[in-house]
């Protein structure tokens, strides 16, 4: 973070700069004695922040925030003080807070977090959303016997894991692999397909037919006849994906 120090006093301004310093989210620090000074300095260099007082000479330190706010990216505004009342007129100026001399550590502590917090929203709402990649697909490539061969995500009706290959039930036959289950579900596209067991998977169109099973477990039947278990752990998120 950068930080401009506006303030006629300087062991007011030595002082907080020597704060300012002791904390791991300010890179630069500068000064600058007058709304002139303060001025120029903004305009050389990037400043995320300054630390104003109210009281510059014969000048008025809020006239010189006012100002700030015209910018289209003005930095963000402390003022500091010796007086309390001027905590009202600080946020009438969209200051992100306002601290007494003498200062003190932590309450400077204090407004370079809420400083740094303003900045992030700030630069997270100016930056542009970019869309997630996803190796989701409607193919899915299974190689078994060092021979490939592409499927359909709808020619799935289920994925299972049994004595340590993975299995994929298609409408011509299955397939084995011996990639794992959390691989294929990366790939299923996820408004599809349905988690129902530690190991099995199914394609939400190819069930045909829920029927409660033992222990408070279900029992699926696919459109092919065969039938695989809803453990208990899945069965509430079966039901809010069939509407049952």
């Amino acid at each position: 973070m950068k930080v401009l120090i506006v303030d006629d006093e300087p062991l007011a301004r030595d002082e907080l700069e020597y704060l300012l310093k002791q904390n791991v989210l300010v890179d630069q620090v500068a000064q600058a004695e007058s709304i002139g000074q303060a001025i120029t300095q903004l305009l050389t260099t990037p400043t995320d922040l300054v630390f104003l007082a109210n009281s510059l000479n014969n000048e008025n330190g809020f006239d010189l925030a006012e100002k700030l706010n015209q910018l289209a990216t003005p930095p963000l505004v402390v003022v500091a003080t010796a007086y309390d009342d001027y905590a009202v007129r600080a946020f009438n100026i969209n200051a992100v807070d306002y601290v007494l001399k003498p200062f003190e550590q932590q309450r400077i502590d204090q407004a370079l977090s809420k400083a740094e917090e303003v900045l992030q929203l700030r630069e997270e709402s100016a930056t542009p959303v970019k869309p997630k990649l996803s190796n989701r697909s409607a193919m899915i490539s299974i190689t078994d016997d060092e021979k490939t061969r592409v499927l359909q995500s709808n020619e799935i009706l289920a994925g299972f894991v049994e004595n340590g290959a993975l299995i994929l039930t298609t409408t011509e036959g299955r397939f084995h692999t011996h990639q794992t289950l959390s691989w294929l579900m990366a790939r299923l596209p996820e408004d599809q397909f349905m988690q129902v067991h530690r190991s099995i998977v199914v394609h939400i169109t190819a069930i045909s037919e829920v029927e409660p099973w033992f222990n408070h477990t279900y029992q699926i039947t696919l459109t092919n006849g065969d039938k695989v278990p809803v453990s208990r752990s899945f069965v509430k998120a079966m039901k809010e994906r069939l509407n049952m």
